[in-house]
């Protein structure tokens, strides 16, 4: 298991799964700071799908992501959550169907079946901390 500074170091790519279109959001906040620090974001939200944010399209499944990204050979690295706690499981399996190196709950949300699960797999869980924030205080 990696810790929060080497998955941030070893990661290239975030898909932010409930990211929203509007700028108050806690969500779309992130995904600006983690695409001005270098990081490609990959919006997944079925809302949306077809639609842009922050200038990249949005995915309505991890997998249609995975999909769009392995046509140049890349792959999800981090997925990052923005979804209630009790939404988390599905996510989890789906993170690991893409094979994804990290599952990511943003602060408050934690479910520890789906972290169970995802860890299970061979992916890195990260529960109940910001992204942004962890980010920040690795590079202060």
């Amino acid at each position: 298991m990696r810790s929060i500074p080497q998955i941030l170091k070893d990661s290239k790519t975030i898909a932010i799964v409930g990211l929203s279109n509007k700028p108050d959001r806690a969500s779309h906040g992130v995904a600006e700071y983690l695409k001005n620090a270098g990081y490609q974001v990959i919006p997944v939200n079925p809302s949306y799908a077809g639609q842009t944010i922050l200038d990249e399209p949005v995915h309505a499944t991890l997998q249609e992501a995975a999909d769009a990204l392995a046509a140049s050979g890349q792959r999800i690295d981090i997925v990052d959550c923005f979804r209630k706690s009790e939404d988390i499981p599905p996510i989890a399996r789906e993170a690991i169907a893409v094979r994804a190196g990290c599952l990511w709950m943003q602060l408050d949300i934690e479910n520890q079946a789906a972290a169970d699960l995802a860890r299970a797999a061979g992916l890195d869980v990260v529960m109940n901390h910001c992204i942004k924030i962890e980010h920040r205080n690795l590079n202060a």
